[in-house]
């Protein structure tokens, strides 16, 4: 079944698990892609038993009321923890208090549902239209563990469908005040993109508070021996973004349930030939979250979105973007931050 193929995809290269809801035999499945995930993470105690309750019982409900429903499973885009992301597209929830309260049920069940999942999660982040779709966010994570730059982050990376590698790779850190994110897109896909991918999160890690300039120009340097790669930086503080690029990866920045500003990258392949780097700075409105995406995901989301879409938060912002505008035949990785 597909549902297997993602999830052996997925752990083989740490990527996010795609579990496709159609049957209610994915419901053990996405509970399985959760313990796995909370083993991996060496999460302790009843924890990797708990992410399984908490994929179990939002891939049920997306069985039992939504349609074109899909549970995402990962690590924590920074620290130490996981998240369970569960993404549908209707019809929505019509009376969502009563829904998180234990007990309630539309179905006959036990009803443990949303309530559960809202208690035993670490943090818990739920957005519903009527005729759109419902989001839900569980974390687990050990916790007091810091958010970087003091910005609330998500991220979703996710293969071409049928592919075992992903050439798309993310990567945040925080730098004193600031947040310096990084989103690559390795030339193709499959293993030789992979491992430019990976070639650049290693020259990002060895030192992510340096000038953006220097950071692409290190980039270009550690991916001379690879098939290249298109990148993107990003650098975030309270009030104000500095964007550089090479290549196709796209910046957006949301506010007031809106598009404020599009940003992409100059001509050229880090790895290859990159001009000189030319750094675009941006007054940040409070409340403002940046998107980050590779063209694995539509360049046309941001044309004219609903006013629901970009008011999500981070990490359901970033599941609602790849469920809805993902290219399937392409790696996709999206990252989205916000100022806590």
């Amino acid at each position: 079944m597909d549902h297997a193929v993602n999830r052996q995809s997925a752990t083989a290269e740490g990527l996010t698990d795609e579990i496709r809801i159609d049957h209610e035999s994915a419901i053990h499945l996405a509970a399985t892609a959760a313990r796995d995930c909370a083993l991996r993470c060496e999460l302790p105690g009843a924890m990797p038993d708990q992410a399984a309750v908490l994929a179990s019982e939002l891939a049920s409900n997306l069985v039992k009321h939504a349609v074109d429903g899909t549970v995402y499973v990962q690590r924590l885009p920074y620290g130490e923890g996981m998240e369970i992301l569960a993404v549908d597209s209707g019809p929505g929830i019509r009376d969502l208090d009563r829904s998180l309260a234990d007990g309630y049920t539309t179905t006959g069940s036990l009803g443990a549902g949303l309530g559960a999942v809202r208690r035993i999660a670490t943090e818990f982040t739920i957005r519903t239209r009527r005729g759109t779709g419902t989001l839900v966010c569980a974390r687990l994570a050990v916790p007091g563990e810091p958010r970087p730059g003091g910005w609330d982050v998500g991220a979703v990376r996710l293969p071409a469908r049928g592919e075992k590698h992903c050439g798309d790779a993310h990567a945040v850190a925080g730098t004193g005040d600031a947040l310096t994110a990084l989103v690559v897109d390795g030339l193709g896909h499959g293993a030789s993109a992979a491992e430019a991918a990976r070639s650049a999160l290693r020259s990002f890690r060895t030192a992510p508070d340096r000038p953006l300039t220097e950071i692409l120009t290190s980039l270009h340097r550690a991916l001379r021996h690879t098939r290249g790669a298109a990148a993107g930086v990003l650098r975030l503080r309270s009030d104000r973004a500095e964007y550089c690029g090479v290549g196709n990866i796209r910046a957006a920045v949301l506010s007031g349930g809106g598009v404020d500003h599009r940003l992409t990258g100059q001509p050229g392949i880090v790895g290859w030939n990159v001009p000189t780097p030319r750094p675009r700075t941006l007054t940040l409105r409070p409340g403002t979250t940046i998107v980050l995406h590779s063209d694995g995901v539509e360049s046309h989301w941001d044309r004219d979105p609903s006013s629901f879409l970009p008011r999500l938060p981070p990490p359901l912002l970033a599941a609602a973007l790849v469920h809805g505008h993902r290219r399937v035949r392409d790696d996709a990785t999206v990252l989205t931050a916000q100022a806590a």
